[in-house]
């Protein structure tokens, strides 16, 4: 792009696309109570809402950014955020149950698209070292602090009218849409060939939805169950499969030499590890102000204020300065451990924890472990990447957050219902059994983080800058 200034009014514009898709998860949480009495939900039935996005979003990542290297990351961008603002459209006017199920559907579907290769679109729009990791920065902020901001705009936005929190979307998609056209540039360089692997794509896509679909629903169901045993099992005979088509195809959905870069798998391992200490915090945390604290979603809210402050601090300035200076692998790690450090201080969190003593030194921690982490998780999972392959290595890193995540989630949450039962079974008061279960939970996620910082430190190679093709303006 000519205009330097232009550059980063992209940058802008990808910021507010994934923004969009962040919010979504933590504003739909919030509705839930409001949809159910609205719809007539039952409990389990009311789980759909949530699931039917997680399944396609979590299922069309690695699809959707092998397709913006394929056809364009620009044309897949915006035919993503076209489809996320629609299908928000359809959820915000739904009446019926089933209706809102499927529009729920069709807008994961949309999200994935527009995540999977909003990150591409970076690394093509910022070539040089320095300016790629500021930006980085920024989108990663985005994608790690935007979660504590749809508490607050959720509870702002139900308390108007639950339909609300998917019309909101309509306009900010209008918006996003013709920035899109005007300011984000397409790739000069040309593939070879568009041939998209129909059979890869179609047995990973079904494996992610499946093993997204059992740890979703293990802890409803039961993690021995035959269902879940059996679609673990499905999901991982279609991988198996997948990777077979990779190895005979001439021209993969994913070329399996990817995978001897060091840096892309030990990446995807921390994304994976990294995502799941995450969840640990903001869920379970946030289930502790709730349940044990009794905070309002608003109070909750500004109790996650702090960490973001110090998230958007090294996202706007201190992430570049320190990665510049010392490389991904120091930050990587010492951001990792604060991380643990921080869920370390929770799970030891009280019955009448105060502000300032029990959850500021967490959230100061927190906020300086993933604001110096995240980034460079994000660079080291794609570097080494040809322009031709950056949308594939973006859905990858993708995927490993959504279903570590997911995972994380499942697995935190099984352990915390499972030590509160235990404790309510002897006859312990049930504030006194939730507060020991959610401590477990925050012990465990602190084990991730500070598994995911020793193989960060053991693994990682100093990151060398792939090639990136020249763009134009358009």
């Amino acid at each position: 792009m000519k205009n330097n200034a232009a550059k980063w009014w992209a940058l802008f514009v990808l910021c507010l696309g994934t923004l969009m898709i962040v919010l979504d998860t933590t504003i739909v949480n919030v509705a839930l109570p409001s949809i159910r009495t609205d719809l007539g939900f039952s409990e389990s039935s009311l789980a759909w809402v949530v699931n039917a996005y997680l399944l396609t979003f979590g299922g069309f990542l690695l699809l959707g950014g092998r397709l913006g290297d394929l056809f364009g990351h620009r044309r897949l961008f915006i035919i993503g955020l076209t489809v996320f603002t629609l299908a928000s459209l359809a959820c915000g006017l739904a009446t019926e149950q089933w209706f809102l199920i499927v529009a729920r559907a069709v807008q994961g579907l949309g999200g994935a698209v527009v995540s999977a290769v909003s990150l591409s679109l970076m690394m093509q729009l910022f070539t040089k070292e320095g300016e790629r990791t500021r930006a980085m920065g920024f989108l990663g902020f985005v994608a790690a602090g935007g979660g504590s901001v749809g508490v607050l705009l959720g509870g702002l936005l139900t308390a108007l009218s639950w339909h609300w929190i998917f019309l909101v979307n309509v306009p900010v998609g209008i918006i996003v849409f013709f920035l899109a056209l005007y300011l984000l540039p397409r790739a000069r360089t040309e593939l070879e060939h568009r041939h998209l692997d129909l059979f890869g794509a179609a047995t990973i896509t079904l494996s992610l939805i499946l093993a997204n679909y059992a740890v979703v629903n293990g802890n409803l169901v039961g993690w021995l169950t035959v269902q879940t045993l059996g679609l673990i099992a499905v999901a991982c005979v279609l991988l198996g499969v997948f990777i077979y088509i990779e190895s005979r195809v001439p021209a993969p959905l994913m070329p399996l030499r990817l995978f001897r870069l060091r840096n892309i798998w030990t990446a995807n391992v921390v994304g994976v590890l990294w995502a799941a200490a995450m969840f640990a915090w903001f869920f379970i945390s946030a289930l502790y102000l709730q349940q044990i604290l009794h905070y309002s979603p608003l109070q909750v809210g500004l109790t996650f204020l702090p960490a973001n402050l110090i998230m958007a601090a090294f996202s706007v300035y201190f992430s570049a300065v320190i990665v510049m200076r010392f490389g991904i692998k120091p930050p990587l790690v010492v951001g990792l451990g604060l991380a643990g450090a921080g869920l370390l201080w929770l799970a030891r969190a009280p019955l009448d924890g105060s502000f300032l003593f029990d959850l500021l030194p967490s959230m100061a921690l927190l906020g300086f472990g993933a604001g110096m982490a995240f980034n460079p998780v994000l660079l080291a999972a794609m570097s080494d990447v040809s322009p031709e392959e950056s949308g594939l290595a973006s859905g990858l890193v993708n995927t490993s957050f959504m279903m570590g995540g997911a995972l994380g989630l499942a697995v935190l949450a099984s352990l915390a219902g499972a030590r509160t039962a235990d404790l309510l079974a002897t006859g312990a008061a049930q504030t006194s059994a939730l507060l020991s279960g959610y401590q477990v939970a925050f012990a465990v996620g602190a084990l991730f983080a500070i598994t995911a910082a020793i193989l960060g430190g053991t693994l990682l190679q100093p990151k060398t800058s792939a090639t990136t093709a020249p763009l134009s303006h358009s």
